[in-house]
């Protein structure tokens, strides 16, 4: 298992577009990819749940990555909170 700490820099949290561009990445990875933010873990490979978890800008966030490709999706979507989401 692979654990990396991000800081959530959208200035709107995790609403429906970067919500909906973690899920469609999570789900490229075989391994299980989950989110550990406010108290709460979260599939990141469900939009409905992202969404509902309510993360707001500037909050830690913890990346969970188990599995046979855990060590690129950790990279990937480590890359991702970091670029923003393209925002």
């Amino acid at each position: 298992m692979k654990t990396e700490k991000v800081v959530l820099e959208n200035e709107t949290g995790l609403h429906a577009r970067p919500a909906s561009e973690l899920a469609k990445l999570a789900s490229k990875f075989k391994c299980n990819v989950k989110i550990n933010a406010n108290g709460k873990t979260i599939d990141a490979k469900s939009i409905l749940s992202i969404m509902s978890a309510g993360v707001k800008a500037k909050t830690e966030i913890e990346i969970e990555c188990d599995g046979e490709d855990e060590e690129n999706a950790i990279k990937e979507i480590v890359e991702a909170f970091k670029n923003k989401f393209g925002e």
